[in-house]
């Protein structure tokens, strides 16, 4: 095939457009560090960097997660372990009246006393974490415990749906406590104490309360027996925070290694291309400065 001037030409341009492609891609690299900037540079690269980045997006999210089921485990703890100090106040307090030396004064105080640890014990029982009643299972939105006037009892609004937080791929925790089963014995047998304080059996004879005690001591056990559930469902959330912690580094490292650029090599990639650039000039200069009036001289 006969090779015309224009031919040459239009190769050399052709070359020399390619080269200033390649200086350009790798200038590029070194500005944005990265080794493609859009999908159609290298599509294997683009559809690795979209997986790697939702494995890291779902390790992000079960840490969010894993920050809620913390904030609902140490409220439930907190306000368990505030329970327990209550209910050990309590059996105090039914032990001393209980021991057949009290005056009608005395009865009054333990009975204002023990009208303070109701208090106490419903405000527990109706914690609020983020706008959300922590101990009405599910039913989030309604308060735990009221009283009923019609019955002189309290009674428990919520349900006893668990609220299960999903913190690993197919793994979910448990994250909430049913109030009935913690609180609703305890205040009732408050409100019973009080009541047989108020009301002996008989005027100057002290009622017996010894089943009160035996009540608040199955209280407190339900409350340790809750609170050593909670420890677990801690403790196995911490293991999950390691773990995902390792998945998050190795996530980036891949992420990383698919996309950021050896910088070092882009560099010298750069430098041999000018180099190729340069001779690419030289050449195309011989080639293109022959003319009729050049023969002609």
């Amino acid at each position: 095939m006969r090779m015309t001037q224009t031919m040459l030409s239009n190769n050399m341009l052709t070359n020399l457009n390619k080269s200033y492609g390649l200086l350009g891609k790798y200038q590029e690299q070194l500005y944005t560090q990265q080794k493609i900037s859009r999908p159609s540079d290298d599509p294997v690269i683009a559809v690795k960097g979209i997986q790697n980045r939702r494995s890291l997006e779902e390790v992000e999210q079960y840490n969010r997660n894993l920050g809620t089921v913390y904030e609902w485990l140490e409220n439930s703890e907190d306000s368990l372990d505030k329970t327990g100090d209550v209910i050990h106040r309590i059996t105090d307090l039914v032990t001393r009246a209980n021991n057949g030396s009290l005056t009608n004064e005395d009865r009054e105080k333990i009975s204002t006393e023990l009208e303070e640890m109701k208090k106490h014990v419903l405000s527990i029982a109706n914690t609020k974490v983020s706008g959300k009643y922590i101990f009405s299972g599910s039913d989030t939105k309604t308060e735990t415990f009221s009283f009923d006037t019609a019955t002189s009892k309290y009674v428990y609004n919520g349900n006893t749906d668990n609220i299960d937080i999903e913190i690993s791929e197919g793994m979910k925790i448990s994250v909430n406590q049913i109030g009935d089963n913690l609180f609703g014995g305890l205040l009732n047998d408050i409100q019973d104490l009080q009541e047989a304080i108020k009301n002996p059996p008989a005027p100057g004879q002290d009622p017996d309360l010894s089943t009160f005690i035996t009540k608040f001591q199955d209280n407190l056990d339900i409350v340790v027996s809750t609170r050593a559930k909670i420890g677990a469902t801690t403790n196995r959330a911490e293991l999950i925070e390691t773990r995902l912690s390792s998945q998050k580094i190795i996530a980036t490292k891949r992420m990383s290694e698919n996309e950021d650029i050896d910088v070092e090599e882009v560099i010298m990639n750069l430098k041999t291309q000018e180099s190729i650039h340069r001779a690419a000039l030289s050449v195309g200069a011989s080639i293109i400065q022959p003319t009729l009036v050049d023969f002609m001289r």
